[in-house]
């Protein structure tokens, strides 16, 4: 079965199956819908807009949950259902099946930070809580990371999934860390050095306008970061499918 002809059986299996497609755009909803609120509601809260990149990626603290819901799902779901020894029957060459998923995911995420990234970005511009202009420094940067830092987060999450090969755990241990876990340990004095180089919180640090000077890289090193972790987190899960039974 050739790449393309796999890309297309996963592209059946993400449109017909409701947890797959209906993940990614509950993420989509919940960033653009939550920033819209937010910026409406506090429209006046000047720390919103002290940096812009606060209310603009406000919702997205919560549609990432979603986002890395679905790169559990790319591939947990198989494994938690059996079906995965199907798939690897129908393709025998793991990477080839491996990388379809990774082509799914990659391009599902792409979008939907398209999508988040444009739809925060209009959101603010109609509550006048930010007028963005691309000529201001930062911005274009800011915009840029918000839609790559979407596609880097489902793909990390797929890559852990497949290192772990189950869905209970994947779940039970990847999604929490992403919404509570990677915050609870920068919050804390003796380990807040070791979690500015935690991927989300190394990406999120792109989305920022101004600088910080307690983080030790700068912006475009922060998504070269958390791309770094997804590349090892991508070769695991590649090791784990195409050496271990299923």
């Amino acid at each position: 079965m050739t790449t393309t002809a796999v890309f297309r059986s996963e592209w059946t299996k993400f449109t017909t199956l409701r947890s797959q497609w209906f993940t990614p755009l509950l993420a989509v909803l919940l960033s653009v819908g939550i920033t819209l609120a937010v910026n409406k509601a506090y429209a006046a809260d000047t720390s919103l807009h002290e940096d812009p990149s606060v209310g603009l990626y406000y919702g997205l603290n919560f549609g990432q949950v979603a986002l890395a819901c679905f790169g559990v799902l790319l591939l947990g779901q198989e494994y938690d259902s059996g079906t995965v020894r199907a798939s690897l029957t129908a393709v025998p060459r793991r990477g080839r099946l491996y990388l379809g998923k990774l082509l799914l995911g990659g391009g599902v995420g792409l979008l939907a930070g398209l999508l988040i990234t444009a739809g925060s970005a209009l959101s603010m511009n109609a509550t006048d809580a930010w007028n963005f202009d691309l000529a201001e420094p930062g911005t274009v940067r800011s915009l840029a990371a918000g839609v790559l830092y979407c596609p880097l987060l489902v793909l990390l999450c797929l890559g852990l999934t497949a290192v772990l090969r189950n869905l209970t755990a994947a779940m039970g241990l990847i999604t929490p860390m992403v919404f509570l876990g990677t915050t609870a340990l920068s919050a804390i004095p003796g380990v807040r050095l070791a979690g500015q180089f935690l991927p989300d919180r190394a990406g999120q640090y792109a989305f920022r306008f101004q600088g910080d000077p307690n983080i030790w890289f700068g912006h475009w090193t922060g998504l070269l970061i958390m791309a770094t972790w997804t590349a090892l987190a991508l070769y695991g899960g590649w090791r784990s499918l195409s050496r271990k039974d299923v």
